[in-house]
């Protein structure tokens, strides 16, 4: 076990492919974990496997994203307590109608011979039409995570940022390192299905899922005794809207969108505010005021994102105390913000003590 703490050891947290993903630092992150708290917020819930964490140590956990497809994970595997996927959920999903219905082939007419044959793109999104068919809204958000999982487990690379995945699904030497890439999605999805159902329990609390910009969402809440920050690594990691816009769409079903360049990325695009220089530090500036109440702060950085480390540093230092911690990549996970070399930081930000003067002491000044 990698926690002695941990008091549901028993559920583990399927193994994502999602870049920045923080499931290999999980025992770095845990040795500056502040204790005695018994409520975090993992605000940018992303692959969701640091809020799984703070679940498995029982605290009552809220996770937030942006990005709905993330968000259906925190609802599956987060809020969700025991509802599980069944064989019968399994035929409702895996069921596909003889004449393809004509309201469901978004995937097909916008991405067959990019990412899919038109047959595979067909059953996905006779696949997505069947989710909605599922009355319970936990079992809904576990067929999308599964599923989100299963394209990523099929798409070269696990992202949707390039045109390669036809070309490497029939390229023998890729499919000997790889052999999913030439898999049905439906053998996958149905292959991962056990892996997310025993990811499923009751840690006694009332978990929350968001689907929120962080800003927003913040003002709302109140009770956290932990606020866990991973927010984009500005300039140094993944354009998460571009490398997992598939998954977004699938979920959204887009009618509104329009979908652009060679990759068939939905525009616009969903406003986050921590993706941009020419927004990013304001964004922080009104994260950081926003979670003034919040006695503690882990945050995780990059050594190559922007604004730099020392400026960083500086900005979070205008309301907390702030020890650095540092971890050096010995290999690359994609993205420069995690080739061999790069950084990962962790600023550990605690409330400054006040010092308070009992008023007597204060001498000439007491009439003050």
């Amino acid at each position: 076990m990698l926690f002695n703490e941990y008091q549901y050891t028993s559920y583990r947290f399927p193994e994502p492919q999602y870049l920045g993903a923080k499931h290999t630092l999980l025992a770095w992150l845990n040795r500056h974990m502040p204790r005695n708290i018994s409520s975090a917020l993992d605000a940018f819930g992303g692959s969701q496997s640091v809020a799984f964490f703070f679940k498995q140590l029982g605290f009552k956990t809220i996770t937030n994203d942006f990005l709905n497809f993330n968000h259906q994970i925190g609802l599956g595997l987060i809020e969700n307590k025991h509802e599980t996927l069944t064989d019968d959920d399994l035929l409702i999903l895996t069921t596909t109608d003889t004449v393809p219905d004509s309201d469901f082939q978004l995937i097909a007419e916008t991405y067959t011979d990019i990412f899919f044959e038109r047959d595979e793109a067909l059953f996905l999104d006779a696949f997505r039409k069947n989710i909605d068919k599922l009355k319970n809204p936990y079992k809904k958000a576990l067929a999308f995570t599964v599923m989100s999982r299963s394209l990523t487990r099929k798409i070269t690379m696990g992202h949707f940022a390039h045109t390669q995945a036809l070309r490497y699904a029939n390229c023998p030497e890729r499919l000997k390192r790889n052999r999913s890439l030439a898999r049905p999605v439906k053998e996958i999805f149905l292959e991962l299905v056990t892996k997310y159902n025993q990811a499923v329990f009751d840690n006694k609390q009332e978990n929350l899922s968001y689907n929120m910009n962080i800003l927003d969402l913040l003002p709302t809440l109140d009770r956290v005794d932990l606020a866990y920050f991973d927010p984009p690594y500005c300039d140094s990691h993944a354009d998460y809207q571009s490398f997992y816009h598939l998954l977004e769409t699938y979920v959204e079903y887009w009618k509104d969108k329009q979908f652009i360049n060679s990759i068939r990325r939905y525009e616009p695009q969903k406003f986050s505010g921590f993706d941009k220089k020419k927004t990013v530090v304001e964004s922080f500036e009104k994260l950081f005021e926003a979670a003034r109440d919040i006695p503690h702060w882990l945050i995780s950085y990059n050594n190559r994102s922007y604004p730099s480390v020392d400026e960083f540093r500086k900005l979070v230092a205008k309301y907390r105390d702030v020890e650095l911690k540092y971890k050096t990549y010995e290999n690359g996970r994609g993205g420069k913000g995690s080739v061999a070399g790069s950084r990962e930081v962790l600023l550990i930000c605690k409330k400054r003590l006040s010092v308070n003067i009992p008023f007597e002491a204060r001498g000439e000044f007491a009439y003050a």
